[in-house]
């Protein structure tokens, strides 16, 4: 080791020897800094952290490792402490952020320990990298999956090309899960052959095109046969199927390959390997799955888009969006649930960046939640929920989608008068609403233009109204214009717009179901559309929709606990486990009674077995195979009255349309949601009995 010359290192004696192998064995970062601000000593463990060698650390200037918009108050810090030297051990003190040898910064811990040698003052600075925590590792793993799933889903709404969806997938996968290779297998039309569509950290020898027969003893062949996904621990040691040379060949150790489906038919895989035996866990899994499960809805959209007419093509997004939302709401609830069990435990409410890393992660499972959303509204297939809606809020939240989706010649303007009062509207709907109008105003407008959405009370209803609602001259509604600069239309055409499959656009670019789909949700909220537009002077369509005079209520600043009543009786009936375990650990904190169940079978001859009743049913609507969650909770009603019955889902679907008949007469959750959410979603169904 290297000192500087100017410093002499605490010494005594024999004593050198043993101050340096302790120094130099001890597994955190050291630094001995003097009482001028110059390292002494330095171990390799802060060499390796800090992005220096050892020999650079020493004779370096300590507030040098600060980053520079904190470095005067650091000096004057390290001032004071050496005048009141006393220890400081790891984690009772604010995490700081020390600055490496390239720039990059990395937030520690760090200990302080005062030493004296031969009359000067030294300081033993101990110094960890808070990143390497077991919590906070978790926690940014499962932001880091619940960001890579949103971000598929994204780009699942933004494109059609089935070629950038699979382009896309195997960079997403290598991010999240920091593999070395992950590859996309898809089957050929005659289920003879696999061949690689894409991948990252391709193998010589399996590039983009390369091949293999859907055999049992290959390993895509394999996941085909079983229908389920394969870890691999180690390909060395592997036995239930042939591994290609390959693999060994460039240190391949472990993998994990997912099928991709559809319609319950396996059409492909998705492959990860790395070069660590062992590799890949539960986690690693679901988000893989998840992923799988996400992309194969994709690929279902575009093969189905292929074969069908364009009115057939807007269907098939209905079905994408149906099809992922329950398990991709199941997943965000688990990581939504079980961060907000992490936050509360002791030891991450005292540490404030372990609090940064899991309020990360909870806006990215809030983010995941608001992707859901975004592709119910373009579903069309999400029931009709009404509720106070502030349309401003709404048009600035939708101006944000508009910029990134219209001409940049095309401008926006919102003007909303003053003390419009909410419109009563599903806000979902209501947003899907307006995005098919300003996207046929952006098509009206190839050459740029303005579009303009004005907002103001409507005290004289339009005709429509008065004859299909009865609405009196008096009735209150909102009316919402959006107004284009564009070609305009013709009489005939504008006669017949609300038509479904009517369409001016060339063929390819229209469905003919936009405006007609807003004729129906406009009307289904008890509203009225007008459309005045003439050729070359543009367009203005308004929507008019009852208004609510009431003032909105804030939601979610009452305690949860003090909605429900101490030790009330609840039997939760989920199928998936992990959702489950989640629920289960809201209501105890809740201070509720639970008894699970898996089925509604098990359920039911839960209740008939209990001497005391239960006052709630807390049950999802989806329950895999068997009875479903709204018929359990009618056999349920009839045969344990009075008991209240609260409904969960994760799809968007209205479950009344659903195989089982039964009409939805009960609140439904949605999936993911909070413990708040959960308590008072309680509190109205235990109010409803």
């Amino acid at each position: 080791m290297t000192d500087a010359s100017s410093m002499s290192p605490p010494a005594s004696d024999g004593k050198d020897d043993v101050f340096r192998a302790i120094f130099l064995a001890y597994p955190d970062a050291l630094l001995l800094v003097d009482g001028q601000g110059l390292i002494a000593l330095a171990n390799e463990p802060s060499a390796a952290m800090l992005g220096y060698t050892v020999e650079e650390l020493v004779g370096l200037p300590v507030d040098q490792l600060v980053p520079d918009q904190i470095r005067s108050r650091h000096a004057n810090y390290r001032k004071a402490y050496g005048q009141a030297p006393t220890p400081r051990p790891m984690g009772r003190q604010t995490e700081l952020t020390a600055k490496r040898k390239d720039g990059s910064e990395v937030v520690v811990e760090i200990a302080l320990s005062p030493l004296q040698s031969r009359g000067h003052p030294f300081v033993v600075a101990a110094i960890r990298d808070v990143g390497t925590y077991p919590r906070v590792q978790q926690a940014l793993q499962r932001a880091r999956y619940s960001e890579r799933l949103a971000q598929l889903g994204r780009l699942a709404v933004d494109t059609r090309d089935l070629q950038v969806m699979l382009e896309h997938v195997p960079s997403i996968i290598a991010t999240a899960l920091q593999v070395d290779v992950a590859l996309v297998w898809l089957l050929d039309t005659k289920r003879m052959e696999f061949s690689v569509v894409s991948g990252v950290g391709l193998l010589a020898g399996e590039p983009v095109g390369a091949r293999m027969p859907n055999s049992p003893d290959t390993p895509p062949g394999y996941v085909v046969a079983g229908g389920e996904p394969v870890v691999v621990s180690d390909y060395r040691h592997e036995t239930r199927f042939t591994v290609p040379p390959l693999y060994l060949e460039h240190g391949m150790a472990s993998g994990m390959e997912v099928p991709l489906s559809d319609r319950g038919r396996v059409i492909g895989m998705l492959s990860v390997r790395s070069r660590q035996p062992d590799r890949f866990g539960v986690e690693e899994l679901r988000f893989l799955e998840s992923l799988s499960s996400l992309l194969a809805t994709s690929l279902q959209r575009v093969q189905t888009e292929e074969a069908l007419n364009h009115a057939q093509r807007m269907e098939s997004v209905g079905q994408l969006t149906g099809g992922i939302a329950h398990d991709f709401n199941n997943l965000l609830t688990v990581i939504q649930g079980n961060l907000q069990v992490l936050e509360e435990l002791p030891a991450i409410a005292q540490d404030s960046h372990a609090l940064q890393m899991v309020g990360a992660a909870t806006r990215a499972t809030r983010r995941g939640a608001e992707l859901t959303g975004k592709l119910l509204a373009f579903s069309r297939r999400q029931v009709l929920q009404p509720i106070a809606v502030h349309t401003h809020t709404l048009l600035q939240s939708l101006m944000g989608m508009l910029l990134r989706t219209v001409d940049q010649r095309i401008r926006i303007e919102i003007d909303a008068a003053p003390g419009v009062p909410p419109v009563r509207a599903d806000p979902v709907q209501l947003e899907s609403a307006l995005l098919n109008i300003a996207l046929n105003a952006r098509d009206a407008m190839p050459d740029g233009g303005t579009l303009r959405f004005q907002v103001e009370t409507s005290s004289t209803p339009p005709l429509a109204l008065l004859a299909e609602h009865g609405a009196s001259p008096e009735s209150s509604y909102v009316a919402i214009a959006i107004s284009d600069t564009g070609m305009g239309m013709a009489d005939s055409v504008k006669e017949r717009a609300f038509e479904p499959f009517f369409t001016t656009k060339e063929a390819g670019r229209g469905t003919g179901l936009g405006l007609s789909t807003v004729y129906g949700f406009v009307h289904q909220s008890r509203g009225a559309i007008t459309i005045d537009s003439s050729l070359g002077r543009g367009t203005t369509v308004t929507i008019y929709l009852p208004s609510m005079q009431a003032p909105v209520v804030a939601a979610g600043r009452e305690d949860a606990q003090d909605l429900l009543p101490e030790g009330l009786r609840v039997l939760l009936v989920e199928d998936d486990a992990e959702v489950r375990k989640v629920v289960q650990t809201f209501l105890e904190t809740l201070k509720c009674e639970v008894v699970t169940a898996a089925t509604a079978r098990q359920a039911l001859a839960i209740m008939s077995a209990q001497e005391r009743p239960f006052a709630l049913l807390l049950s999802d609507i989806a329950l895999g195979s068997g009875m479903r969650g709204t018929r359990l909770a009618a056999e349920a009603q009839q045969r344990f009255a009075p008991l209240a019955v609260l409904l969960m889902s994760g799809f968007p679907l209205n479950p009344s349309a659903e195989d089982d008949g039964e009409p939805l007469l009960w609140e439904v959750l949605r999936k993911p949601y909070s413990r708040a959410d959960l308590a008072r979603a309680m509190a109205r169904a235990l109010a409803s009995v």
